[in-house]
């Protein structure tokens, strides 16, 4: 925008007209606002979107700068929204114009679109289909940096009564206490149990650890009649179950 047109702009509206002039400058077709009502959200791009949701840039930024700024974060490649569930608050606000309200909508959307797909996922969610309880999980353990192991309670009919978080970090036979496990298992008065957990790697194929960690769990449970029924791990798009592959004890 021209300086002399800033010059002649009511004292503190210079921001909010010149983040107008900016998305004025797109052609009416590429604005995200009016192809939004005109298409509906499905034509937006991941920029185009996350725009609408910052609503405003900052200066010499529009909001789609900022938008566009956040996909090219280092990881995220400019291409997908997947990048904003590894991003903290401080990181985000090393963006020019993103300050602490912007992070914290672009965190708690990241947050929104994995419980959207874990809802989702649980309509059709049957605890003797192993298929089901990957697609559940999988959103969720996607975004994951490290490896989490949590453990499904069910009661005689498999209805699902809670699930625990077990450990996050290396999934170690030595590291995980049966004991805490089996406590928290007959405060549910749990029948059976599944053990969920995902390989950040992308890569479901189980390590010697996982069936340590299978076998020890599977023995201690047979002692206390509370019997684990699968134990699947989840990959990038991909899953292994225990049960469907024979490797249960």
């Amino acid at each position: 925008m021209n300086v002399a047109i800033l010059s002649n702009i009511e004292p503190g509206r210079e921001r909010e007209v010149w983040m107008n002039y900016r998305i004025q400058e797109l052609p009416l077709s590429e604005r995200p606002y009016e192809k939004c009502l005109q298409s509906g959200p499905q034509v937006l791009t991941d920029a185009e979107l996350l725009a609408v949701i910052l609503r405003t840039g900052a200066v010499g930024k529009s909001a789609l700068d900022l938008a566009r700024s956040v996909l090219d974060l280092p990881g995220g490649n400019g291409k997908s929204l997947t990048g904003l569930h590894h991003r903290s608050i401080q990181e985000l606000k090393q963006i020019r114009g993103i300050g602490t309200v912007k992070a914290i909508q672009l965190q708690c959307i990241a947050e929104l679109s994995v419980r959207m797909a874990q809802a989702g996922a649980r309509e059709h969610l049957s605890y003797d289909q192993p298929e089901t309880i990957a697609a559940y999980y999988m959103e969720k353990f996607r975004h994951e940096e490290q490896e989490v192991l949590m453990c499904m309670m069910l009661d005689t009919r498999n209805h699902l009564l809670g699930e625990i978080f077990l450990t996050r970090g290396t999934v170690n036979a030595s590291l995980i206490s049966p004991r805490e496990l089996f406590v928290a298992a007959l405060k549910y008065q749990a029948v059976h149990i599944i053990l969920v957990h995902n390989h950040p790697s992308g890569d479901p194929d189980p390590s010697q650890e996982d069936f340590a960690v299978t076998h020890r769990i599977s023995e201690a449970g047979e002692l206390l009649d509370i019997h684990l029924l699968d134990h699947i791990i989840i990959g990038d798009r991909r899953y292994i179950s225990f049960r469907e592959q024979h490797f249960l004890p």
